[in-house]
């Protein structure tokens, strides 16, 4: 007989939530086989059986919150070979990311959700029928809430996993009429017919008709880490924020001469974000003071650049971490990026990729943010904000220009970063990214 235990988690995790289990009492379990998902403030992992077996009993069922150590159920080695295979097969494709506002360290354990009332909605994700695909948490709690069946949805995970996106796809094309349903008249009729009818009937419809339903659902781990990290940055820093604008010509007109080599010889297209990588590099070693942390009464100045770069995932923001960025050339950062980018979208980031990082840059811009304030990624005390690159009209020399014009913003802790420090930083930023034959000399 052997205990199935909640594992380790992670940096500075504690505590994890019973997504769902993938074998029920009575199923044979063998060596190495996924038990059981659990959902994290950083990532749903799966729980592997370290020995062969019969699952005699479950301890902790869906939805329930549960620590490090704590037993998850009992794998017992009596009657092997009797247990029932599960014809489900539903294990995940593999971790499912998600850190919250930050990929390092975040602390304690998030408060409870309150349970929902009887009737408005199930308080953890439904647990998969056995004839239904690979899901996430988030998917199957989607689907329930809008009788979406997951067995005719087509996953676009690792292995056909069914995400989010695709069931949302999946509403919005229930949603749509039949093609050949013939729109309702919106007028007198249509010429071409040649026929007259009389105008249809109508009546305004009663007040109080539309579907005003709600649908509750918990939040998941991440969630609740997301929500409280980002209030604790705003309540135990002292968060400023400042702001500049960059003339983007330069970095285009090199994006434009050289891509169409840089992909040939690299594999992947040349952005505007390794430019930023190692602008920030090159400005942090001038300002140490943002590439540092406090620790009690210390602060500590970290001689390394862990970069971390905000992608937006399934589950929430996650914050993958590029690793010495000073030592990798533009082709290795722009390959770093796009395969945080397809991991963080199938579910397969780590708790590795996740952890740590010294500095943040996150780009409202893909989304079309014109200008924001980023929020900090404790326990750092600096963030880069990106954003929308926009044709502006622009004094130069005297003379008005029509530029790319991007505003950049770097919100610091004022607590160990002054206000000069902080805009000498954006500015350097500002002079590396419009003359960026600089960063071959400071890089």
């Amino acid at each position: 007989m052997a205990n199935i235990v909640v594992p380790e988690l992670g940096e500075s995790v504690v505590e994890a939530r019973v997504a769902r289990w993938l074998k029920k009492e009575g199923d044979r379990v063998e060596l190495g086989e996924p038990v059981v998902e659990l959902e994290t403030e950083k990532i749903d992992l799966e729980v592997n059986a370290d020995r062969s077996g019969v699952l005699s009993s479950i301890k902790r069922q869906e939805g329930e919150d549960v620590k490090i150590g704590e037993l998850l159920a009992v794998l017992d080695d009596a009657g092997a070979g009797s247990g029932v295979a599960n014809a489900a097969g539903n294990g995940s494709a593999g971790a499912s990311a998600g850190a919250g506002a930050s990929g390092g360290a975040s602390g304690g354990p998030a408060g409870a959700a309150p349970v929902a009332p009887q009737g408005a909605g199930s308080a953890a994700p439904p647990a998969p029928a056995a004839d239904e695909p690979r899901s996430t948490p988030t998917a199957r709690t989607m689907a329930k809430a809008h009788d979406v069946n997951l067995g005719a949805v087509q996953g676009s995970g690792t292995g056909g996993r069914v995400m989010k996106q695709d069931v949302q796809a999946a509403i919005g094309g229930a949603k749509a009429p039949p093609a050949d349903k013939p729109a309702p008249p919106t007028g007198t009729p249509a010429a071409a017919s040649g026929a007259t009818a009389p105008a249809p009937n109508r009546t305004a419809a009663p007040r109080g008709s539309a579907d005003r339903s709600e649908t509750r659902v918990r939040m998941t781990k991440r969630r609740q880490t997301i929500a409280r990290r980002l209030v604790e940055a705003q309540r135990t820093a002292a968060m400023l924020t400042t702001f500049n604008e960059v003339d983007m010509t330069a970095v285009m007109a090199l994006r434009e001469r050289r891509k169409e080599p840089f992909k040939k010889t690299h594999g992947v297209g040349l952005g505007i974000a390794s430019f930023f990588v190692k602008a920030s590099v090159a400005a942090l070693r001038l300002f140490p003071q943002l590439n540092a942390e406090i620790q009690g009464d210390e602060i500590v100045l970290k001689n390394y650049y862990d970069v971390g770069m905000a992608v937006g995932a399934e589950g929430g923001l996650v914050v993958p971490v590029i690793r010495d960025a000073d030592g990798l050339s533009f082709a290795q950062i722009e390959l770093t990026i796009r395969d945080f980018a397809q991991r963080a979208q199938n579910g397969s980031l780590t708790l590795e990729d996740l952890a740590g990082g010294t500095f943040t840059i996150t780009n409202g811009g893909v989304f079309g943010s014109l200008m924001s304030t980023p929020i900090l990624n404790p326990p750092q005390v600096g963030i880069l904000g990106l954003h929308k690159i926009q044709d502006r009209p622009i004094a130069i020399a005297g003379k008005l220009e029509i530029r790319p014009m991007m505003y950049i913003a770097l919100s610091y802790d004022h607590r160990i970063v002054d206000g000069r420090e902080a805009v000498q930083f954006l500015v350097k930023v500002k002079e590396f990214i419009e003359d960026p034959g600089q960063l071959l000399i400071e890089s």
